[in-house]
């Protein structure tokens, strides 16, 4: 592709169009047109003028030459080619599962749901807002507890929010310890430790079904079943916690609950857990949605998101995201969580895997493995084998002195993976793919003679299922959902009802600013769901996952050669956790150091508003740096506060380009005061669309960055997640990178942040495949493109909509802020007014008032091509055309179309409309509309009604069609 794009590039070798022409959407004459009109002859002249040459690279990439789709497919085919696929029993928290093919096809491989963004504007989110209170009310109603989260990122990390939330909430034993129980997972225990060292406090591991261990405790932690399989009445434990006024969390297995006593009823605060065995792929370790049921009363300090209830302007019953006020990017360093991206596609799957089954189902499958665990104690207590446990769910574990390796080895010649739990011990867990044929051949591992007789002999003979004290006897799931689709008719139909309610990528350009909203191609999408990717436990043995990590280690050494740095690790499962584990890595680095003292992070006030939550989560002090007029940190607030903290100074953290959108031209300057008093610099890769190519963060000042694979490198946001945030560090950190929590080393030392040691390795083969067809003329191509786009709107819409930060010769980054804060004054119509009539032209809104109130921020990406573009151009100004109407009186901006938007198709046919717009301007304001109308679900809605209802006192889906 040359400078200008002036013409699509020459075929590949196989005949195809080469990938970067397929991605890339301005093309030819287009180009030529943004380019004409901006005043530039060629794109690199306007990439030149915007971007400081003191951050441009000398070097292109050295990156593999680009393949084509087909050419990448057939590697991927290569690469997946060299995993064993082995019947999974190995347990630890995952195990296979069977996702009905019509959820496979029709939510994890349809775009309608891979390509939304988080439901941020609820009116264009019905359908996903739906799926994940579906999801909540499962949890809900599994855990006994009456709240639960639209999901978290993996159980692990779920524990330590847990454990967070009861120090927060447990203020008359702040200060005291948190009890482990010993029966907890190790990658559990690994990742909690990980959180207490950061943030000071003291965790003890204890056996508690031997009793509470001595002094002051904070909270305890449970887990059901626990890590040996051992199923156990926690009441006398939970009690006795409650007693020395401790709180209790129970980290529980999701479809044993369809069968033993749920931790609400046994008393506990909070349940924790993984959905993954609901339908989910175990993905090499993730993307999997953790869940997390509080009691009554911790509501507002529960992390994530959460889905309530509310009206819209017509009384119609509507859903909306929760409690908005605790969005992180509001509370900053007070945030009670670094939370941003969440596990809402894995969640969505989850939940309509239980709207599928229903509670009957569910429970006939929870039967079918606790039948299939049973069957294995007897035949291996009947060869005199000694059980770990003589209670169990789903997992055995056997005693075999000398034996463990051996046993286990020869069950993998046989198609199986057990799990190595110590040298003396071995276990089996049994899921709902689990046949007599799998039980005969560990049998016969354990050398047991005529192994598939005695184990049919023994499952007719199995003996009691769960002791009485741990029996559910409540039922669960019984809103009319869980009850009323059972037929692939009915359940393809459900999902393509609400995903016609929703607005995604598939449909329009969703301009976020921050966001990066740009195609996921399908060619990346792909393999993430073949079974030699999807089917791999994340504790497999490495000998069986040598496809997984090549294409991980290719992958991390892509990004390295990116970025500039040294090392990456892909393990962090969001930005947010990437922030945390190079912030994390920052402070251990200075502890090593002996800089123990070095514990203030400056956060420029301008930052993304993880920033700060996660500085106060790696046990960093936050101290906000003020912003200039024009955008640019206020170079004399920092060097006061660099001066004022020179021997504490741990760190600072930068987004570039800016949150504002532009290339600082001192980013240099700054990171080098930074580091002469001895702080280190993490740049904040949430923008990184705008660097790839042209500038490297670790070769221009930073330490270290955290990647955006769900951003800049096309992993598909999904709702709201997954997303992945790679951390990426120069040589001196690479020894901090992120460790593996359990299992075979990942080839780091660091302090692990979620459950596995590659984190949501499912989604990478997209990532990969993005980076391996464009290759890096592409790459840079496509940070070009996306400038070339961004400055195209800013100038566009700048005397409708003034751009209020600008850098060189008035040239923006790859986003840009307009500011209605003038129109607002004089009309009354706010910035959520234009974010809701966009709906009405069938757009998502650009990000709303951040990181600026009463603003708009614009990011288009390079993969939206310029009719699209254009037609957001066209309604901007016809929004900016009805404020004007606005100005003029011809009615109030309580009457006018922007305050009542969006507008319904039943609004607009009904009867008694008297309205002082027409019907006419309410649904096709600009003429295009007409042939392509998109008309949301419900009208504006009241967002505080939404905090209001945060469960199912809520009405049925049913309510929606009425």
């Amino acid at each position: 592709m040359t400078a200008t794009t002036a013409s699509p590039s020459t075929a590949s070798v196989s005949g195809e169009l080469v990938f970067a022409d397929r991605h890339i959407g301005p093309r030819g004459d287009a180009v030529e047109t943004m380019l004409r009109h901006l005043g530039y002859a060629t794109l690199d002249d306007l990439v030149d003028t915007a971007v400081p040459a003191d951050i441009r690279q000398s070097e292109p990439l050295e990156l593999p030459a680009p393949r084509s789709e087909a050419e990448v497919l057939a590697d991927l085919r290569a690469i997946a080619s060299k995993n064993t696929m082995k019947t999974q029993m190995i347990g630890q928290g995952f195990y296979d599962t069977l996702t009905p093919p019509v959820i496979l096809r029709n939510v994890l491989e349809d775009p309608a749901w891979y390509t939304a963004y988080t439901p941020y504007q609820p009116e264009i989110s019905q359908g996903r807002l739906e799926a994940l209170l579906n999801f909540q009310t499962m949890v809900g109603d599994l855990t006994g507890l009456p709240i639960a989260n639209a999901s978290l990122l993996d159980e692990a990390s779920a524990v330590a929010e847990a454990v967070l939330l009861m120090r927060r909430s447990n203020k008359a034993k702040g200060d005291a310890k948190t009890v482990l129980d010993a029966d907890l997972f190790p990658q559990t225990i690994s990742v909690v430790r990980g959180r207490a060292d950061a943030l000071g406090f003291e965790v003890e591991i204890a056996d508690l079904s031997a009793g509470l261990p001595d002094g002051d405790i904070s909270g305890i932690v449970l887990q059901q079943p626990g890590n040996s399989g051992r199923v156990v009445d926690h009441t006398a434990a939970i009690a006795a916690a409650k007693e020395r006024g401790a709180m209790v969390t129970v980290a529980a297995d999701i479809l044993a609950l369809t069968l033993i006593t749920a931790p609400g009823e046994q008393g506990a605060d909070i349940a924790v857990g993984n959905t993954q065995r609901l339908g989910v792929p175990l993905f090499f370790g993730g993307p999997h949605a953790a869940y997390m049921a509080v009691r009554k009363g911790l509501e507002r300090s529960l992390p994530g998101r959460l889905v309530g209830v509310s009206k819209d302007d017509a009384g119609t019953p509507a859903y909306r995201l929760a409690l908005q006020t605790r969005e992180q990017h509001i509370r900053r360093e007070k945030a009670t969580s670094n939370i941003c991206t969440a596990q809402a596609l894995l969640a969505i799957t989850a939940s309509m895997y239980a709207v599928y089954h229903g509670p009957e189902g569910l429970k006939a499958i929870a039967r079918r493995a606790n039948l299939r665990a049973r069957t294995l104690a007897a035949v291996l207590s009947g060869a005199g084998v000694e059980l770990v446990s003589d209670t169990f769910f789903d997992t055995v574990q056997a005693r075999v002195p000398g034996r463990a390796a051996q046993i286990i080895a020869t069950a993998e010649t046989h198609g199986v993976n057990l799990r190595l739990v110590d040298p003396e011990t071995v276990g089996a867990s049994a899921d709902e793919t689990t046949t007599t044929a799998h039980l005969a051949a560990i049998a016969a591992a354990f050398g047991i003679g005529d192994a598939a007789a005695k184990v049919a002999e023994a499952e007719l003979e199995a003996g009691r299922e769960l002791p009485d004290a741990v029996v559910r006897t409540s039922d669960f799931m019984t809103h009319p959902i869980f009850h009323s689709i059972r037929s692939e008719t009915q359940m393809l139909r459900y999902l393509r009802k609400l995903s016609d309610r929703d607005l995604a990528l598939d449909r329009t350009m969703i301009p976020l600013g921050s966001c990066t909203m740009k195609l996921n191609a399908t060619a990346e999408m792909e393999s993430m769901s073949w079974p030699e990717f999807a089917s791999i436990h994340p504790y497999a043995p490495a000998h069986q996952t040598a496809g997984w990590r090549e294409l991980i280690a290719d992958l991390e050494a892509r990004l390295s050669t990116i970025t500039g740095y040294a090392g990456v690790s892909i393990q962090p499962n969001a930005g947010s956790q990437g922030e945390y584990a190079g912030l994390l890595a920052i402070r251990q680095y200075h502890l090593a150091q002996g800089d123990d003292a070095r514990t203030v992070c400056l956060i420029p006030a301008s930052a993304h508003g993880t920033n700060a939550a996660s500085a106060v989560l790696a046990g960093l002090k936050v101290v906000v740096v003020k912003t200039a007029a024009n955008g640019t940190i206020d170079a004399e607030d920092l060097d006061a506060k660099i001066e004022a903290h020179r021997d504490s100074l741990a760190a600072i953290m930068i987004t570039y380009p800016s949150t504002h959108g532009v290339y600082d031209a001192d980013v240099r300057e700054v990171c080098d005061k930074v580091h002469a008093a001895g702080g280190q610099v993490y740049i904040d890769g949430a923008n990184m669309n705008a660097l790839v190519g042209l500038g490297q963060p670790g070769k221009f000042g930073g330490d270290v960055s955290h990647l955006n694979l769900h951003k800049t490198f096309c992993i598909p946001h999904g709702g709201g997640g997954p997303g992945v945030g790679p951390v990426a560090v120069a040589e001196h950190l690479v020894p901090f990178l992120p460790g593996a929590p359990a299992g075979a080393s990942n080839g780091n030392d660091g302090t692990p942040v979620t459950s596995t040691p590659y984190g949501s390795a499912g989604v990478l083969p997209i990532s990969w495949a993005y980076v391996a067809m464009m290759g890096g003329e592409g790459l840079t191509n496509a940070t070009k493109n996306a400038l070339l786009a961004a400055n195209y709107i800013a100038s566009r819409l700048d005397e409708h909509f003034p751009v209020l930060y600008t850098g060189n010769k008035g040239l923006v980054a790859h986003e840009c802020i307009l500011d209605l804060r003038d129109v607002t004054a004089k009309t009354g119509v706010t910035a959520e007014d234009v974010a809701k009539r966009l709906i009405d032209y069938g757009f998502h809104a650009p990000t709303l008032a951040f990181p600026v109130a009463g603003t708009l921020m614009v990011e288009p990406t390079e993969s939206e091509d310029l009719e699209e573009i254009e037609r957001f151009i066209e309604a901007m100004i016809s929004i900016r055309k009805e404020m004007d109407q606005v100005l003029a009186g011809d009615f109030t901006v309580e009457e006018s179309p922007l305050r009542n938007a969006p507008h319904t198709a039943s609004a607009v046919v009904s009867t008694d409309w008297d309205r002082k717009y027409s019907r006419e301007q309410a649904a096709f304001p600009v003429e295009s509309l007409r042939q392509d109308k998109y008309f949301t679900p419900v009208g504006r809605i009241d967002g505080a009604g939404g905090d209001r209802n945060l469960i199912c006192s809520c009405p049925a889906p049913e309510a929606f069609e009425n």
